[in-house]
């Protein structure tokens, strides 16, 4: 029988999102197979963790080896601590100078790259002698934020100089892993400072998902995210090595209606599907506002009752129909959209010409939750 916890939102709703807690800690254990035992392991949770649940999958992944944790904000930063998440707690986008102080307090490190950020650590520490936690964001070709390679020494050599902050990394973020040529200039601009500055006692990163499995870099922590949820990113044709993983999101909804379609009636709106027999057509409620693409209109399939069905006429902002006609169907149903096995949401990533992560994040706007192990 399944553990199932849900989290806290509204349920007043036949449809949810499923994750399954012991797919989320077999995938960490399987990527920490292939990392050195002496690299520290940063999960990254930004987006309230792609859209599974920040707050209610970091237990587990604190208990099946994640040592810190990697947001894109301050105030994701807070989601954790409000949940007595006490493990460190990076934020590897910028935040703006005022909420230097809120991180300050919080324990929550971030990313410096200029004097600014400096001045406002200075300030802080001043007014309330905490001394803001930081991590040197180096650009080393991305060209979004952090300190140009060639300028990282002499800023490196200040920070360190600086009596009103917590020295505790330097980083930088790889812009195409998956390409072992463009990579590789990243790499020598990065070695470049590595080389060149005393690392003694900092977290040294540089290794995105991709790059955990694909390189050997000068580093002690690896940033793993997306494969921590059971899916891969683009990889590069040689990696040192690839971990199983299983996708731990799952979508369903209970059917709501069933109605019989005669020959030549259409369904939804434009009728973009016209029954050419006489038919049955389930009705579930989810739509494009909780996540599902309105371009995946028919080209996508469920599962009922062990049996594969499509999905048919266009996808509305908060309904989808199927065709049940060949499946026994009742109201109240669950008709399953995304699973680990046959229905991944790959299979959608490449429909929509993009890639998964976008796709998870989408499916947080308002469907609930439900964790299962």
């Amino acid at each position: 029988m399944k553990n199932i916890r849900q989290s806290n939102v509204n349920t007043h709703k036949d449809a949810w999102v499923e994750i399954n807690l012991e797919s989320l800690a077999q995938n960490i254990i399987e990527i920490k197979k292939g990392i050195p035992s002496n690299k520290k392991f940063l999960g990254i949770v930004k987006a309230d963790a792609y859209g599974h649940g920040a707050q209610m999958i970091a237990q587990t992944m604190l208990a099946s080896g994640v040592d810190m944790f990697g947001v894109s904000s301050v105030d994701e930063g807070l989601d954790l601590r409000n949940v007595k998440i006490k493990a460190p707690i990076l934020v590897v986008g910028a935040i703006p100078t005022w909420a230097v102080e809120t991180a300050a307090k919080n324990d929550i490190a971030f990313s410096i790259f200029n004097q600014e950020h400096l001045n406002a650590c200075k300030d802080v520490y001043e007014r309330t002698g905490i001394k803001p936690k930081v991590h040197v964001k180096i650009d080393t070709g991305m060209n979004r934020i952090g300190v140009r390679s060639e300028d990282a020494l002499d800023y490196i050599s200040i920070v360190k100089k600086s009596d009103y902050v917590s020295f505790e990394g330097v980083f930088t973020h790889l812009a195409s892993a998956e390409d072992p040529v463009e990579t590789e200039k990243q790499i020598n601009k990065w070695n470049y400072v590595i080389d060149n500055i005393d690392t003694t006692g900092l977290l040294i990163h540089i290794q995105n998902t991709v790059a955990t499995f694909a390189y050997d870099i000068k580093s002690n922590m690896v940033r793993v995210g997306i494969s921590i949820y059971g899916l891969y990113p683009e990889l590069p044709s040689k990696v040192n090595y690839k971990p199983k993983l299983k996708q731990i999101i799952g979508l369903k909804g209970r059917i709501t209606n069933i109605h019989e379609v005669k020959t030549g009636e259409g369904v939804s709106y434009s009728h973009k599907f016209v029954a050419y027999e006489p038919t049955r057509v389930a009705t579930i409620p989810i739509g494009y506002a909780d996540g599902v693409s309105r371009g995946l209109s028919g080209k996508i399939y469920g599962i009922l009752n062990g049996q594969k069905i499509h999905q048919i006429g266009n996808i509305t902002m908060d309904q989808m129909m199927f065709d049940v006609g060949d499946v026994k169907a009742n109201v109240g149903d669950v008709i399953t959209l995304l699973n680990d096995t046959n229905l991944p949401l790959d299979n959608w990533a490449e429909i929509l010409h993009t890639i998964n992560y976008e796709l998870t994040c989408r499916l947080k706007v308002r469907l609930p939750r439900v964790y299962v192990r």
